[in-house]
């Protein structure tokens, strides 16, 4: 291929991808773009990059386009009872107004379609927002399930999403005039400049913040009025790589990464996520044998002795003796030395402060088993 033709083929491949309704503002910003889950998304932005974009959420406020994120309606009589026989979780724990962690199973397998976050509106209306690049499979999985008067709607393009993060991000609500006072995980319908949304009270940082659910056509007015407000509170933009570094220093999973098809929810430790006790959910047969028998590798956090950054697959190491397997890795701003998530095989008996090492292109990174978080969470 010559060269021409290969940056036709690059331009073609980005022209192909989703653009947020908030692109232009991203460009003015500086922002760098990168492509994440079939869209076109800012990474970071010029004149503060990841480290002041990550401190600003740790120390003060910033916000997020998380635009590509899914969002489904799940709508008919019986529609939170239907998904509650689909998904992992019990929506039975909740009640209206209420948001609540899940996840989608293969029913074969129990491994992991996506995980995502159900808003239960009613019994007969529930919101999810998936992850972008599973969007389409969960909806084909849904659709498949649902009886005739359930109808399940892919509106991926009728709402935008901004995460408003950090310890300021209250304010910046309040000034204006939003709520912001509800609990963890609880949402609240409200009105910004005529504009109706969703206030819910949940993000993916570790800090206390709220994700609002705007329509699609008022996101730059929503994305202006918030850097407006929080202008006097430190507020910050912030893109994707801060948001990875944020959600590793908590030990967060990532899709396709740290949770996926081959992932399990005992082995990514997010069995807290499946009502165990339910008659029915997508994966229970297998899943319930698996945590009968243990899990045979768990997800551990692994914090750098020296100066390694662990990266995504680099080999565990005990000695000679491979023992597990690097699924998200990365340099942790706050701490300021390298963290990760690994699968370890349960039977190497690795405990919390056991000595590992990673195999860092042919050199050995000293690493020690902890338990994430790796930063003293906020989230409530």
């Amino acid at each position: 291929m010559s060269s021409q033709e290969a940056a036709h083929t690059a331009d073609t491949a980005q022209e192909s991808l989703l653009e947020s309704p908030l692109r232009e503002r991203h460009v003015a910003l500086g922002a760098k773009f990168a492509a994440f889950g079939g869209w076109n998304m800012p990474l970071e932005y010029a004149g503060g990059g990841v480290l002041k974009e990550h401190a600003a959420v740790r120390e003060a406020v910033g916000v997020f386009d998380v635009s590509h994120l899914g969002k489904v309606s799940v709508a008919g009589p019986g529609a939170a009872e239907f998904l509650n026989g689909c998904l992992s979780n019990d929506l039975g724990r909740i009640t209206p107004g209420q948001a609540q962690y899940t996840l989608c199973c293969d029913d074969r397998t129990g491994g992991v379609v996506d995980d995502l976050i159900a808003y239960l509106r009613g019994p007969d209306e529930v919101f999810l927002i998936p992850n972008a690049a599973n969007t389409a499979e969960v909806v084909r999985r849904l659709v498949a399930a649902a009886p005739a008067e359930i109808k399940i709607t892919d509106r991926h393009r009728d709402f935008a999403v901004l995460a408003v993060q950090g310890p300021g991000s209250a304010a910046v609500l309040d000034g204006l005039g939003l709520p912001s006072a509800h609990g963890y995980m609880s949402f609240e319908t409200a009105a910004l400049a005529g504009t109706e949304l969703t206030v819910c009270r949940t993000g993916y940082t570790g800090e206390h913040g709220y994700e609002l659910v705007v329509p699609w056509d008022r996101a730059v007015a929503v994305w202006d009025a918030l850097l407006s407000a929080g202008q006097p509170h430190g507020i910050r933009a912030a893109g994707l790589a801060a948001r990875d570094t944020l959600r590793t220093e908590m030990g967060y999973p990532l899709h396709g990464q740290d949770l996926s098809l081959s992932i399990t929810p005992s082995q990514a430790r997010a069995g807290w996520a499946v009502g165990w006790k339910k008659p029915a959910f997508w994966g229970r047969d297998v899943l319930l044998a698996e945590r009968a028998a243990g899990p045979a590798r768990v997800l551990h956090g692994l914090l750098a002795l020296d100066r390694g950054i662990p990266r995504p697959h680099m080999a565990v190491l005990r000695g000679d003796e491979r023992v597990g397997e690097v699924t998200s890795g990365t340099f942790s701003p706050t701490r300021r030395v390298g963290i990760a998530l690994a699968l370890l095989d349960s039977s190497a008996g690795l405990t919390e402060g056991d000595e590992v090492e990673l195999d860092v292109r042919g050199r050995r990174s000293r690493c020690q088993v902890v338990k994430p978080p790796f930063v003293t969470p906020s989230v409530r």
